[in-house]
């Protein structure tokens, strides 16, 4: 029987919260180095891709010089809109809006798999990186979207006290850096006032994060997903 959430419905322009974790709960991000190279397969994967005639290269054979292009990952600008996320030391959270009905699975897969094979080359490892296949829940509710966001910025709490040094999109949220391939808009126009908007709009999502009184586990339920036996 497929396991929860592993069978997932996939639906035009909606949210999902996706999250995978190393394989026996292993940390998969051990370093700065790490980060940024996930980061970097995530940024290829979704920022607009370069015009593909200043990608070309020159290539001498049998005395010939030709130029090509080469071979580049999969992107996915225009069908996949990272909304939020997260890395921790074993697992990560995407909050990511589908604008197609097909690209959530070649995406996730598309950078998971790149990332396994820099992690094993550079720890010297083989195997699996991943437990099993990454889980994703259809997001339904649109005030679900607000806590869900919240729960994934405060995923860093118990390590570091200060949520805008953790590997997420939170500074993002609040304006402290702009990434470009990551897209809060949608979620912060709930909290946009009529005047000053950005110092409004960036105090009352750090407020809503950082002050609400319920966690974000009693409010989402089984949307956290980490608790599933993967």
């Amino acid at each position: 029987m497929p396991g929860k959430h592993i069978v997932k419905v996939y639906v035009k322009d909606a949210f999902y919260h996706v999250y995978n974790r190393g394989v026996e709960k292993r940390v998969i991000f051990k370093d700065a180095q790490d980060h940024a190279v996930f980061l970097k397969y995530l940024k290829e994967a979704l920022a607009k891709p370069t015009d593909r005639t200043k990608l070309a290269v020159g290539v001498t054979f049998k005395g010939g010089t030709f130029k090509g292009v080469p071979r580049q990952p999969k992107n996915f600008h225009q069908t996949i809109d990272l909304v939020c996320y997260v890395l921790m030391p074993n697992h990560f959270h995407f909050l990511v809006k589908q604008r197609d009905e097909h690209s959530l699975d070649a995406f996730v897969q598309s950078v998971c798999i790149r990332y396994s094979m820099y992690f094993n080359k550079r720890y010297r490892r083989v195997g699996k990186l991943f437990q099993g296949h990454y889980r994703a829940v259809l997001i339904e509710e649109e005030s679900y979207l607000l806590h869900l966001t919240r729960y994934i910025h405060l995923n860093p709490k118990e390590t570091n006290p200060n949520l805008v040094k953790g590997c997420s999109s939170y500074a993002d949220f609040l304006h402290l850096r702009h990434t470009a391939w990551v897209k809060p808009e949608e979620i912060l126009s709930f909290f946009t006032p009529t005047v000053l908007p950005f110092l409004k709009q960036r105090t009352k999502y750090r407020n809503f994060v950082e002050d609400y009184a319920l966690p974000g586990d009693t409010v989402l339920g089984s949307l956290t997903l980490e608790d599933d036996t993967l």
